[in-house]
């Protein structure tokens, strides 16, 4: 396991139970709250984007996300645990060290943690090649990077493993076509913009999450509600636990997307959603994902457990087999 430090410097910034060096430190923004009174996804993973900056100059790769960089990080896999809140005006901070590491791939952990009380606010395992900038061609890490590394180990944290999405291989099946040969559901649909894309003009990592949360009220009209029998709380929203998301491909400014969505499953407290955010000129995919989502009664803060009146009406909604 790392030892405690920072990256960023500064004794108590390295101050946790986990370990790792801090990559990251702010707050929670009210602008970046949705209507369910919590900080929305796609600002977790656009932390963790800023994260993963820091901690290529850890391991010998200052620079790595400039323009005029020859080398850079890109993430292939992203595996993220929801596990507490981060509301407005909530102070956090974020850890990370290596799992893993391969020729030109490597595994990162990096931890969102609650500054004040030191909970974990969620958990990113995130898949990463070495590659070339223009191209995105993967090549092997320098005797540098390698040597780096041996310090920045860590563990994983028993509640910051994976618990319902494992890590294997993605089917590798999904395609417009198969969409709507299953019936997915429409939930969103648009186009990139210069404004979404990184200094190598490839599609930010959390675009494609937040495009994915645009369109969830669609879900739910789509599934009947968030119906939850006769003890419905009076306000009631969603949440999402744990998330898989596998990226294929990197559009650009002025690729378009398309979000098909189908339900996979679910259980006595949660559904398991998969997304396909899929290219309409070329029917493949850009990214593939899966989600744990749960009913929230918004002011207990509690997960409202599925009725059985709506898992009868959840189980209409089931497509088989359907995956990342």
């Amino acid at each position: 396991m790392c030892e405690s430090g920072g990256a960023l410097g500064g004794k108590a910034a390295g101050v946790n139970e986990f370990g790792g060096l801090e990559v990251w430190r702010g707050g929670v923004n009210t602008w970046e709250c949705d209507e369910m009174g919590h900080m929305n996804v796609r600002f977790y993973v656009a932390r963790a984007m800023e994260g993963l900056i820091a901690f290529g100059a850890a391991i010998g790769l200052e620079g790595a996300f400039r323009a005029s960089a020859d080398a850079t990080l890109i993430v292939r896999d992203h595996h993220i645990r929801f596990l507490r809140e981060a509301r407005a005006g909530a102070p956090l901070y974020m850890t990370a060290g290596l799992i893993e590491i391969g020729e030109s791939q490597a595994r990162v952990l990096q931890l969102l943690i609650h500054a004040g009380s030191g909970e974990l606010a969620a958990s990113f395992q995130t898949l990463i090649t070495h590659a070339t900038t223009r191209d995105g061609r993967p090549f092997p890490w320098s005797d540098r990077t390698r040597s780096l590394a041996e310090g920045v180990m860590m563990q994983i944290p028993d509640r910051a493993a994976p618990r319902s999405l494992g890590l294997g291989a993605t089917a590798g099946d999904a395609s417009l076509a198969r969409a709507d040969a299953l019936g997915l559901i429409a939930l969103s649909a648009g186009a990139f913009g210069a404004q979404d894309c990184d200094v190598f003009g490839r599609v930010r990592p959390e675009l494609f999450i937040g495009r994915v949360s645009d369109g969830v009220p669609s879900l739910a009209a789509a599934f009947g509600g968030r119906g939850a029998g006769a003890e419905r709380p009076e306000r009631v929203g969603g949440a999402v636990l744990e998330y898989r998301l596998a990226y294929h491909a990197w559009p650009r400014a002025g690729d378009r997307f398309a979000v098909r969505s189908g339900l996979a499953g679910f259980d006595d407290r949660a559904q398991r959603v998969v997304h396909w955010i899929l290219d309409p000129a070329s029917g493949e995919p850009w990214v593939t994902s899966e989600a744990v989502a749960i009913a929230l009664d918004l002011d207990a803060r509690k997960i409202i457990p599925i009725s059985d009146e709506t898992k009868a009406r959840l189980a209409t909604h089931v497509t088989p087999g359907l995956g990342l």
